[in-house]
């Protein structure tokens, strides 16, 4: 993460499929790269920008420039409806300000007919606020940044799917330090017009809210919870909504364990009767491997 006007969170949070975390000398921290590689939760983007600084600070040049690199890498395990979701991802931030990712997914999905898909997220953030900003200790960092999203399902084709779209949000996120523990809020809205996260395609746009909440009860642990509303495409395509509870662990300066329980909806409502309402991928486990350079 770019420095942000508090210590504080150069020293604190980090989280997982829906997790959040910050940097020090001695942890790993937020944000994580999420499922579609911005910089974020599991499903969620946060306000804070990816990539550490170089070593020097500001007397090294290169932080001028761009940060260092971050990695993540995902794995859900939805059992109940047969499917197994992986996800790699790289981001880095230019200019202390633009955060640019690529995400690769590859899920295995034999309940609904394809062997597999492949998908691929290219991804803009601009942090227009930094934490903290004018000297106070109550305004969130704010930014705004989109996700370009492609699909080869062949769920495309036997729903009248595009196979690719684009996601816009704008998101604020606060550390709060004046709790007993500290805790990391953070809200938005995301104008989409994906069907199951963009995995099956994309048809009609709708405007939804997500958010997330962390709290640190010790210096390299997070515990948070993570809501992504269930988007109205169209067509009687409603995606039903996400939420996970996560535990982040700040095993050193770069790395970072996430575990938590996904909950996507009832699988059943994906394939009865050929509805498309209500489209749910059951739950399950998920974990993460985030490396931060």
């Amino acid at each position: 993460m770019n420095k942000i006007n508090s210590s504080n969170i150069v020293r604190t949070i980090a989280a997982a499929a829906t997790v959040v975390g910050i940097a020090s000398a001695a942890h790993a921290g937020v944000p994580l790269n999420n499922l579609q590689g911005s910089g974020g939760i599991a499903f969620n983007p946060l306000a804070y920008t990816s990539g550490l600084p170089w070593d020097g600070g500001d007397t090294n040049a290169l932080n001028d420039i761009v940060s260092r690199p971050q990695v993540g890498a995902w794995y859900v395990n939805l059992n109940d409806a047969d499917i197994n979701w992986y996800a790699g991802s790289a981001s880095l931030t230019l200019f202390k300000r633009l955060e640019i990712s690529y995400g690769y997914g590859f899920i295995n999905a034999h309940r609904y007919g394809d062997k597999s898909i492949e998908t691929h997220n290219v991804g803009a953030k601009l942090r227009l606020l930094d934490e903290n900003a004018f000297d106070t200790s109550w305004l969130p960092a704010i930014a705004v940044g989109g996700v370009w999203k492609y699909t080869d399902s062949k769920t495309v084709d036997a729903l009248n799917l595009d196979d690719n779209g684009f996601d816009a949000y704008v998101v604020a996120s606060k550390l709060v330090t004046q709790t007993p523990v500290p805790v990391l809020l953070s809200a938005g809205l995301l104008y989409t017009d994906e069907v199951v996260n963009g995995v099956v395609g994309h048809n009609h746009y709708d405007l939804v809210a997500f958010g997330n909440i962390d709290i640190l009860p010790a210096e390299n642990v997070a515990i948070g919870f993570e809501y992504k509303q269930g988007a109205r495409v169209g067509d009687g395509i409603r995606n039903h909504d996400y939420y996970d509870g996560h535990v982040a662990w700040f095993v050193n300066k770069n790395l970072t364990l996430v575990a938590a329980f996904a909950e996507t909806g009832d699988k059943d409502k994906f394939t009865r009767d050929g509805s498309t309402k209500n489209l749910g991928v059951g739950s399950g486990l998920v974990l993460s491997v985030q490396y931060q350079f």
